[in-house]
């Protein structure tokens, strides 16, 4: 279903990506931004089920300007590596590689985007800053309060957990108050992760009420 390809941004950088298609015509395209952990087997099996969902899925690699096709589990000291990578995040180079996967999935119909933790605030920047969107998804983003000065242009959804250690509510409430318009949901005991089966704080109940609210999202959205 799926497979390894290239994506060039508009600096003319060249990134790696993977896409999985549907069986049959695409009903849109979805954008997949990673998680700290790079383009790995979680985010892969995302797109891999967006395309069972009827899109074309990509997930552009925005780490490969520093560690190419970067890829990690959820062990502590593959969390501590990962980690790395978001010590002085370059959002602007990051925002511009998930432009390269926007502009490639044009033609299979409306776009949405979709991120998970680091991916998620880029979800987000990308719904107030990148051309080409017809919706945006975010799950526990850290750095969405930073950008909630900034709104969105498309439809945007968020996700967080109540128990995210690194998101406080207070924060969440910072962005329902500066950004009404924006739709957001908060998992009771949920943890940050709670959507990765592969990670210790998988919340499976409130995955399956977060990624049908998801699918629902788009299938209004992208038409």
């Amino acid at each position: 279903m799926g497979q390894d390809i290239k994506l060039k941004a508009s600096d003319g950088f060249e990134l790696g990506a993977y896409r999985a298609d549907p069986a049959g015509a695409p009903k849109g395209a979805i954008v997949v931004i990673q998680e700290i952990f790079g383009v790995n087997h979680h985010i892969r099996l995302v797109c891999d089920r967006l395309a069972k969902e009827g899109y074309v899925a990509v997930a552009p690699s925005i780490f490969d300007r520093i560690t190419p096709n970067f890829q990690s589990g959820y062990s502590p000291d593959e969390v501590a590596e990962a980690r790395k990578f978001v010590a002085n995040p370059d959002f602007a180079a990051m925002l511009r590689d998930s432009q390269a996967a926007i502009d490639a999935v044009k033609p299979a119909g409306p776009v949405g985007i979709i991120g998970f933790c680091l991916g998620g605030s880029i979800a987000y920047a990308a719904a107030t800053k990148l051309t080409g969107l017809s919706a945006a998804i975010g799950y526990y983003g850290g750095a969405v309060v930073r950008f909630a000065d900034d709104k969105p242009t498309v439809p945007t959804q968020l996700h967080f957990g109540e128990k995210d250690a690194g998101i406080p509510l207070s924060d969440v409430e910072t962005i329902k108050s500066k950004r009404p318009e924006v739709e957001i949901f908060i998992y009771p005991g949920a943890q940050h992760g709670f959507h990765c089966d592969e990670r210790a704080s998988y919340d499976k109940a409130s995955a399956d009420i977060a990624w049908p609210r998801s699918m629902e999202f788009f299938a209004k959205h992208l038409r």
